[in-house]
């Protein structure tokens, strides 16, 4: 082949020592990156362009050790296909005699003096790729650079085939090669560098730079022989009150809607106000009867596409109203469920592409959505397109706007009438819920549910007919709506609807009315208790003596009980009970979990627990001394709802019972809590049907409990104490600690000066 012969031509013709320590040089440098590919090959031609014509024109079958020098023995037939190879060879035609017995000559000299044959090394002129050539079978494969370099090496006169020459006159050294050899060789100290680079390990691959660090990461740590540990008895599942039996209950909260929209008509059911505090609307239970009829109707029987019902029961729909009018969404909420339908109450989109609106709207996809109820007021302030309508926004199906201002509904036929079930298992309504990562699901809730937890309100509130109720909290979810939209109706209630529009303008707006209406109930959040504290100077001609419950829903943050504590020393002067402050607990899977009962309803008295923080932070409880600045002070949350059990488990691993003395997650089995991730099979499994053990591995119950998200414990009294979510459990070198505690820190010291509103 002609990159062999040109390799093997290479070998043969002597090179002066400079030219083999330029060459030696210049192959260093292109092995350490000081020169480029195309840079070494120019530099290489040029160093080799004089002896180029002697190289090429050296006949093969000179380079054979049994060939007798000066033979003009032809060379052997090559085949055509090993001559198709050939690119850099001249042909037969061009050969100078002249360079061929130049080239005999050097062979001969060779042998007289009994040196070694030239190795059989391909040349690195040669540019033909390895693949491309078949050896004899006499040939062995060519050796790679750093056994070429040692072969070198261990002659005494260097070779051409490696191209890393040593000078003459170079003092003799002893080195040692790549293999670990002790050769004795004349070598310069660039040559030396090359060997020593060659002798150094490759570069390991990218991921074992980081294998140490990454094992370090996954040992695991060694608990700590002095920690805290828990040292009570396994605490058994606790079981609420029986729900009392009511005479003349009705069978579904339909029901109860139908006897006060017929029997009570002119009862007053919601007032809505406006950003000036202002009483806009009051809705009676005969109008919200007679517009849920309208709606449910014209949802059947008007909307149609290609001649067939757009919706039939069973299809979910969007329910799209701002804060401000609770009339119009209990009217739609009410509506959906008389014609079947399920509710899915949302945000107002903001704009086309808000973040938090594609996660509502991925939640609105895969419930099927097609149909997003709104009113007039709230479709103009929506983003449109250049057509008019509303634009698509990103992450949202492609919805068909409703408007269900009255003109836009239409009156039911005198034969229709909508079919009022006693309450199933079938879906009511979906309930969003947000995770902290940011992902939106939609939480399921049954007829029987909804009644059950109807009930359970009433029983444990003690709520009865014509009662009037302050809410400030959101009426599409959780407490708000559980509170102001749906017990309310179960018990002809009459709600007074703060917006959260007036209480940033006028913190004091939910006070004020609960001393205008003589509010029976109020529901709060803490943030609400505390800005009215903020600017309770303003005015003080009010009153709280009428309150015989102010439900702080969201009693079970550690933070509440500052508020809660505030609140009572500034408005006890002013007709506020002690006993009237009653915290509660709930998750949007669990419903309400536990509230704490006024003493006229037999509850016992509140409940106050001081916590070491170190001990908490490894599961275990211990109470310790407010004097100490590494504690944590909680508050009960009550007992468990009626009709309820409940249970406190491990919050890892397999979900054992705790004992009497540990931190873990809260699990209620009731009647009254949500059904399921919709369309989440996986994850409502492990929520919504946990089973919990024993030690001995024994379930607990033969029905299936209700993760509630809540990190808590059963204190005396079976008070509920809730110390942290499971949400905001953040694990550092095995020690538990929770996002809300940072909150609680904060607002301990001193919040009239540091905390201010809004923050």
């Amino acid at each position: 082949m002609a990159a062999e012969r040109g390799g093997c031509a290479l070998e043969a013709v002597p090179l002066p020592p400079e030219v083999r320590e330029s060459l030696a040089e210049l192959e260093l440098e292109l092995s350490e990156g000081d020169i480029t590919q195309k840079g070494y090959e120019k530099k290489r031609a040029k160093l080799l362009a004089r002896y180029i014509p002697l190289i090429q024109g050296v006949d093969p079958s000179l380079q054979a050790e049994n060939r007798v020098p000066g033979s003009s023995q032809a060379a052997p037939a090559v085949s055509k296909q090993q001559k198709s190879r050939s690119t850099n060879s001249r042909d037969e035609r061009f050969r100078s005699d002249v360079h061929t017995e130049a080239v005999q000559a050097a062979l001969a000299k060779y042998k007289e003096r009994k040196m070694p044959m030239p190795s059989k090394r391909r040349s690195v002129l040669v540019h033909s790729s390895v693949e491309t050539y078949t050896p004899p079978e006499n040939h062995s494969a060519p050796p790679d650079v750093t056994t070429g370099l040692v072969e070198y090496l261990h002659h005494e006169r260097p070779q051409v085939a490696s191209v890393r020459g040593v000078p003459r006159g170079y003092s003799s050294s002893i080195l040692e090669t790549a293999d670990g050899v002790p050769v004795n060789s004349r070598v310069s100290s660039k040559i030396q560098q090359l060997l020593n680079t060659l002798k150094r390990p490759k570069r390991p691959p990218l991921k074992e730079f980081f294998v140490d660090d990454f094992e370090e990461l996954l040992e695991v740590q060694q608990p700590d022989p002095n920690q805290p540990k828990p040292e009570g008895n396994e605490v058994n599942v606790l079981k609420g009150e029986p729900l009392g039996v009511v005479t003349n209950w009705p069978p579904s909260l339909l029901a109860a809607l139908q006897r006060w929209g017929t029997t009570q008509a002119k009862a007053p059911c919601l007032t809505a106000l406006d950003t000036t505090g202002k009483a806009i609307y009051t809705l009676t239970y005969g109008k919200l009867w007679s517009r849920s009829l309208k709606l449910a109707y014209t949802l059947l029987n008007k909307l149609t596409t290609k001649n067939e019902p757009l919706l039939k029961p069973g299809d979910r729909v969007a329910l799209v109203f701002p804060n401000s009018d609770p009339v119009m969404f209990m009217v739609a909420f009410y509506g959906c469920l008389l014609a079947e339908l399920i509710p899915v109450p949302i945000e107002v989109p903001l704009t086309r592409k808000d973040a938090g609106s594609q996660q509502i709207g991925f939640l609105l996809g895969s419930c099927g959505v097609t149909l997003a109820l709104t009113t007039d007021a709230c479709q103009k302030g929506l983003p449109k397109a250049q057509t008019g309508e509303v634009v698509t926004f990103k992450g949202w199906p492609r919805l068909i706007w409703f408007v269900i201002d009255g003109k836009h509904l239409a009156k039911p036929a005198k034969d229709w009438h909508p079919q009022v079930r006693d309450a199933s298992t079938e879906t009511a309504y979906i309930e969003y819920k947000t995770s902290k990562e940011g992902s939106t699901v939609g939480i399921t809730v049954s007829h029987a549910s909804m009644l059950a937890h109807c009930h359970a309100l009433t029983q444990a509130c003690g709520y009865s007919e014509a009662e009037t109720l302050t809410n400030v909290l959101d009426f599409k979810r959780e407490a708000g709506l559980w509170h102001g939209v749906l017990t309310s109706v179960m018990n002809r209630m009459h709600v007074i609807s703060i917006p959260y529009a007036l209480m940033k303008v006028n913190p004091l707006s939910w006070i004020q009315k609960v001393c205008l209406y003589k509010a029976r109930v109020a529901v709060v959040k803490s943030r609400d208790m505390h800005w009215s504290l903020l600017a309770q100077r303003d005015q003080r001609d009010v009153s709280l003596s009428s309150l015989r419950m102010l439900i702080v829903a969201d009693g079970a943050n550690p933070w509440s009980i500052s508020s809660c504590d505030a609140f009572l020393n500034v408005f006890q002067s002013r007709g506020l009970r002690p006993e009237v402050i009653c915290p509660c607990a709930s998750s949007s899977e669990a419903l309400t979990v536990a509230i704490r009962r006024p003493s006229e309803l037999g509850g016992p008295p509140p409940g106050k627990a001081v916590l070491s923080m170190n001990c908490l932070s490894f599961g275990v409880i211990r109470v310790d001394t407010e004097e100490k600045l590494s504690v944590l002070t909680v508050q009960d949350v009550g007992q468990i709802m009626p009709g309820a059990s409940m249970c406190v488990v491990k919050v890892d691993g397999t979900p054992y019972l705790c004992k009497a003395d540990e931190v873990g997650e809260i699990c209620v089995n009731s009647g009254a809590t949500g059904t399921a991730y919709f369309g989440l099979l996986g994850i409502t499994k492990n929520v919504f049907e946990a089973i919990p053990v024993t030690a001995a591995g024994m379930p607990v119950s033969d029905q299936p409990f209700t993760r509630t998200g809540l990190l808590g414990f059963v204190g005396p009294d079976y008070l509920v104490f809730v110390v942290g979510k499971l949400d905001g459990l953040m694990t550092v070198s095995g020690r538990r600690h929770n996002a809300d505690d940072v909150v609680a820190t904060a607002l301990a010291v001193e919040p009239m000066k540091f905390v201010y509103r809004g923050r």
